[in-house]
C-alpha cells in the first residue's frame, strides 16, 4: 500500500524532471519560462529553485534557438531536455532536428549521439489560439533517427519520459495537453523508467483491436466500454511510441481479433494510422475479418474554440468504426 495522493499528468512529468536531475547532474532544462515562472502550464515548477539558473535556463522567444543549442549540449555530453511551449511552434526547430539531431550519430559514425529530449504539448481540446493545438506528429515519425513518443497517462508521462531522457538517441516527447490536469493516478517516484519502442495493452479483448495513443485513448477507452455493453468484446492498444513502431504487439491482437480500428486526432491523409493500416494489412491480409478503419482528424487545420471538438474523433464515431467492422466480418 502506498500513502502517495494521485496526480495529474504535469504534475507526473514535473516529478520525472525532478527525478532525472537528481540522479543525473548532466540532465539540464532549457525552454522559454521554465525558470522561476515554471513553465506556460507548470511543468518545470521547483526545478529552478532545485537546481539553480546553471541548469534550469530560461531562453529567449527563440523556438530555433532553444534546438540548436539543444543539439550543441547534447553533441557535448549533457542530456538537455528542452521545452517548446506548443507543438505549433516546433516547425521553427525543424531544421536542427532534421539536419543535425537525427544524423548527429550516422555522420560522425557512432563518435557522437545526441542524447537529448525535445517536450511539447500536442494536441486539441483545450479551446487554444491557432498553433496551440498542433497534432503532425507525422512530420517528426518521418524522420529518420527520431523517436516520437506520446503518453497517455501520469503514469505512462512519468515512466516513459525517464527513459527518454536517459536515451542516447533524440526523443521528441509530446504531451497530450488536453490530459494535462483531466486524469489523475498514483505515480511512485521510484526513478523506474518505463521500456521505449512498446506498446501498451490496456484492455484485453477478442473481437476487436482498437489503436490508438495520446488524448484520443479516452475516447478509444469510453467506446470500448459502450461497445462491451453491446457484446463487442475490444482490445486496447496504446501505441505510446509511434516511431519506432511496436509492430509486434499491433500485430499479435490484430491476429487475434481479425479486426482492427485505428483512432487519432492527427489529419487522416499521410498520417500515422495509415502507417499502421499498411503494417497490418501487408501482414494479416489473409486473418482480417473485415477492412481497416480509420477513426481521425479531418484534412483541414484544426479549427478555433468554437468548432474545435468536431474536429476531434468522439466516442459515437468510435463506436460507428467499431460495428462497422463487425458487420463487415458477417458479410
Amino acid at each position: 500500500m502506498t500513502d502517495r495522493k494521485p496526480i495529474c499528468m504535469v504534475e507526473a512529468i514535473n516529478l520525472a524532471l525532478h527525478r532525472a536531475m537528481a540522479d543525473d547532474p548532466d540532465v539540464v532544462v532549457l525552454g522559454e519560462d521554465v525558470g522561476p515562472n515554471g513553465g506556460v502550464f507548470r511543468a518545470t515548477v521547483g526545478l529552478h529553485e532545485r537546481f539553480g539558473f546553471r541548469r534550469v535556463m530560461d531562453t529567449p522567444l527563440a523556438e530555433t534557438l532553444i534546438t540548436g543549442i539543444a543539439v550543441g549540449m547534447a553533441a557535448q555530453g549533457l542530456k538537455p531536455v528542452a521545452e517548446i511551449q506548443f507543438m505549433g511552434f516546433i516547425y521553427a526547430g525543424m531544421e536542427h532536428l532534421i539536419s543535425h539531431a537525427s544524423r548527429l550519430r550516422s555522420r560522425t559514425r557512432g563518435r557522437l549521439s545526441c542524447p537529448m529530449v525535445m517536450r511539447t504539448p500536442h494536441g486539441g481540446g483545450i479551446h487554444a489560439p491557432e498553433h496551440h493545438g498542433e497534432s503532425t506528429e507525422a512530420l517528426l515519425a518521418h524522420v529518420p533517427g527520431l523517436r516520437v513518443v506520446v503518453p497517455s497517462s501520469p503514469r505512462r508521462a512519468y515512466g516513459l519520459l525517464l527513459a527518454a531522457i536517459a536515451d542516447p538517441d533524440p526523443v521528441i516527447f509530446l504531451e497530450p495537453s488536453r490530459l494535462y490536469r483531466s486524469v489523475q493516478q498514483v505515480v511512485e517516484d521510484d526513478g523506474q523508467a518505463l521500456p521505449l519502442d512498446t506498446c501498451f495493452t490496456l484492455r484485453e479483448g477478442k473481437d476487436l483491436t482498437l489503436v490508438s495513443w495520446g488524448a484520443a485513448l479516452k475516447e478509444t477507452l469510453e467506446a470500448a466500454s459502450r461497445l462491451a455493453d453491446e457484446g463487442i468484446d475490444c482490445e486496447v492498444i496504446d501505441v505510446a511510441t509511434l516511431k519506432p513502431l511496436d509492430g509486434d504487439t499491433i500485430l499479435a491482437s490484430v491476429g487475434k481479433t481479425g479486426r482492427c480500428v485505428i483512432v487519432h486526432e492527427a489529419a487522416r491523409s499521410y498520417g500515422p494510422g495509415a502507417e499502421i493500416a499498411a503494417l497490418v494489412q501487408e501482414q494479416l491480409f489473409y486473418s482480417l475479418h473485415a477492412p481497416v478503419q480509420r477513426v481521425t482528424g479531418f484534412d483541414c487545420v484544426i479549427p478555433y474554440a468554437r468548432q474545435e471538438m468536431v474536429y476531434l474523433p468522439d466516442v459515437d464515431s468510435i463506436c460507428e468504426a467499431g460495428r462497422q467492422s463487425m458487420r463487415g466480418s458477417e458479410q
